[in-house]
């Protein structure tokens, strides 16, 4: 089967609107923030090698890998996401006719919630990343395509957004509230700091149009 990340955009977004759970939010949170690593290394591959860029072009070229870095991991948590989905309904559709069935049907459930749980938390941090890579972006790079580098803040933000999003739905239905508790606490640290820093970022990009 063709993975999501190698179909063709119209395969992807006919897929997306059909009646098929997945892809679905999860895949497109991790989309976001994969565009917003890409939109990131084009400022970069489009400063790098410009004589009046000169003193900035090592940092171009540091960016410039950490933000490649960055986009292979998040296409990669678009399948991710579709993956522990799929784990999810394995577990709902056991079977459940006997005590020891409820109680095993049960225990699965939890176990994949708690990864279903840490693998939209993990896009949220990656996307949170996008967002402080594209800053770079918007300081140094040029300015002939610093709007792009505003683009990639704000598919940063949605996709950090989005994620929290399946982070929150899937810490809701935890027992285990003390894990539940802490994952949120950390996304909630995470939203705190993207919130203001996104808002910095796409004013820094208006500056410098």
């Amino acid at each position: 089967m063709t993975q999501i990340k190698d179909s063709s955009i119209q395969l992807y977004l006919d897929t997306l609107a059909s009646k098929n759970a997945t892809p679905g939010g999860g895949s497109a949170s991790a989309l976001m923030g994969a565009q917003s690593a890409a939109l990131t290394s084009m400022v970069c591959n489009l400063t790098i090698g410009k004589p009046q860029y000169a003193e900035v072009e090592n940092d171009m070229k540091e960016l410039l890998n950490q933000s490649e870095i960055l986009r292979g991991q998040l296409t990669a948590m678009i399948k991710a996401d579709v993956d522990i989905f799929d784990e999810l309904m394995a577990t709902y559709a056991l079977p459940k006719e006997t005590d020891d069935e409820k109680i095993a049907r049960s225990a699965a459930i939890q176990h994949v919630l708690r990864e279903a749980t840490n693998v939209p938390l993990a896009c949220a941090k990656a996307c949170a990343q996008a967002i402080s890579l594209s800053k770079i972006a918007a300081q140094k790079g040029n300015t002939a395509v610093i709007s792009d580098a505003g683009v990639a803040v704000m598919s940063g933000y949605a996709g950090l957004k989005s994620a929290a999003l399946n982070v929150y739905i899937n810490a809701a239905s935890l027992k285990d509230r003390e894990f539940a508790e802490t994952k949120i606490a950390e996304l909630t640290a995470i939203l705190s700091d993207a919130e203001v820093s996104s808002q910095e970022i796409y004013d820094l990009v208006k500056t410098r149009l």
